[in-house]
């Protein structure tokens, strides 16, 4: 260990050849091995590093909207049952037996007000506390142990937006602080109305051959690659040109990320001379009428005054946030959406759940907001199956390209590659338009301009914090 530029260098992790994982970093070349992808025992780390202790997504709330309402999903490779109680609130208990360690709960969602381990009966309520065991008289679960200390042990829960988060991490900061100031732009996607927003149907869930942390880095602020893997959508979309989509603000905090896009300069096929002609409009009249946000009506947004600061319907009505992720698994997304159907929207949440170094599962959550009408919901519905998800194609150019990234980490060759974040904007360069730097009303770093690897960047160094030093200490990288 040695001291640097007034910091700590922290070497973390020895892996059995005698790599240091903070090797595989390249702090000065913004470069990431590529053995990252694949390697088994930094695999393992991350399930102790970094999943039992961030803040991770499980479910929606309107998933179990009723006591005793359950869903099973995993932390990392913990499998955990995300229960509701009588009294509504909501429970993560760790889906392991204290007995002998078989899964109490086989099945992916219902409604039990006890869950009975199959291998031999012990039982758990709905909060994880053990109620007993076959044969009560022959006191089975022993003589070692009370009925307090044998329940299912049980994560930290809160929501944000409806969606149940959890960790393990009992010195954790809480959720809003560790969403910091990307809670901001957040709120602008899924915290616009009184109603909030519910999920249409169980979310698709399968599985892709890659390693989770190349969809977890993409959703931190990847616009560039649109312009060529997503080159259809643009060709699809109300885009004049290949590369206008590519302007805006990158947002990070946190390691978390959103990107910007700049509505202000009329780059729009559809409604160019309105978008020009809002633009002498206070921000709520912008809304409300010809740049309503994705997914609301016009009768919707007349709520937005109520829900929103002004300062956060002058960014969603000229810096709309669209694509971008929380740190480290998670993505999340907004926007209008072309379809046969005419003009819609999509929203939507992911999770890149691993199941393995090279494996993980994807979790594809559609939204509406609840107050919206049946018609409007059924449109999103289309749209959303239509880009996202197992029947998308959007995600299906992206699951070409994760798989083969991973693969190629596992070569000799590959392996010796490195992962490139050399384009930087960096923070230091205005804001075009009427603000000045110091004037935008959202916080965290800002990366104006043409989408770059800033964000993604700073994505790997929180990854980093938590793999090798301590990511809630005041050296961590926020």
């Amino acid at each position: 260990m040695t001291i640097e530029m007034g910091r700590t260098e922290i070497t973390g992790p020895i892996l059995s050849d005698g790599t240091p994982l903070a090797d595989l970093i390249d702090l000065e070349k913004h470069e990431v091995s590529m053995r990252l992808l694949s390697d088994p025992e930094v695999f393992r780390l991350e399930l102790q590093r970094l999943f039992a202790r961030a803040w991770t997504v499980l479910a929606h709330e309107t998933e179990i909207p009723e006591p005793f309402d359950y869903v099973s999903r995993d932390i990392g490779l913990d499998p955990v049952i995300v229960t509701r109680s009588r009294s509504g609130e909501i429970n993560v208990v760790l889906n392991v037996c204290t007995h002998r360690g078989m899964q109490v709960c086989r099945a992916e969602a219902g409604n039990e007000k006890q869950f009975k381990c199959p291998y031999h009966g012990w039982s758990f309520n709905e909060q994880g506390r053990f109620m007993g065991s076959p044969v009560a008289r022959e006191n089975m679960h022993g003589a070692f142990h009370s009925k307090e200390e044998l329940g299912l042990k049980k994560a930290r829960v809160e929501r944000y937006a409806g969606f149940v988060f959890a960790t393990w991490d009992p010195d954790a900061p809480s959720l809003e602080e560790y969403l910091g100031e990307i809670k901001f732009y957040q709120d602008l996607m899924f915290a616009r109305s009184e109603a909030g927003l519910e999920v249409l149907g169980p979310p698709q869930r399968f599985i892709i051959p890659s390693n989770w942390k190349c969809p977890g880095e993409q959703h931190a602020g990847d616009g560039y690659h649109a312009m060529t893997l997503h080159r259809s959508i643009n060709e699809l979309a109300a885009s004049e040109s290949d590369d206008s989509s590519m302007y805006g603000i990158d947002v990070s905090a946190n390691g978390h990320g959103l990107r910007l896009i700049d509505r202000r300069k009329g780059k729009w096929k559809n409604n160019r001379e309105a978008v020009l002609a809002a633009q002498s409009l206070p921000p709520f009249e912008k809304l409300r009428t010809i740049m309503l946000p994705p997914g609301m009506t016009p009768e919707m947004a007349e709520q937005l005054a109520d829900t929103l600061t002004e300062d956060q319907m002058t960014v969603l009505a000229d810096y709309p946030p669209s694509v971008g992720g929380l740190f480290p698994n998670m993505g999340t997304f907004c926007f209008e959406f072309p379809t046969p159907m005419g003009m819609a929207a999509i929203i939507s949440w992911h999770a890149f759940v691993p199941k393995g170094p090279d494996t993980f599962e994807f979790i594809n959550w559609y939204l509406v907001e609840k107050d919206a009408p049946a018609e409007f919901k059924d449109l999103m519905r289309r749209a959303a199956t239509l880009g996202l998800g197992s029947t998308g194609f959007v995600e299906t150019d992206d699951a070409d390209t994760w798989p083969l990234m991973t693969a190629s980490s596992k070569g000799y060759m590959g392996s010796q590659g490195t992962i490139k974040y050399g384009a930087l904007t960096g923070e230091d360069q205005p804001l075009t338009g009427y603000w000045d730097k110091g004037d935008f009303p959202g916080g965290g770093h800002l990366y104006p301009g043409f989408t770059k690897d800033d964000a993604q960047w700073n994505w790997w160094l929180r990854w980093r914090d938590f793999m090798l030093d301590d990511p809630w200490g005041p050296d961590a990288h926020h």
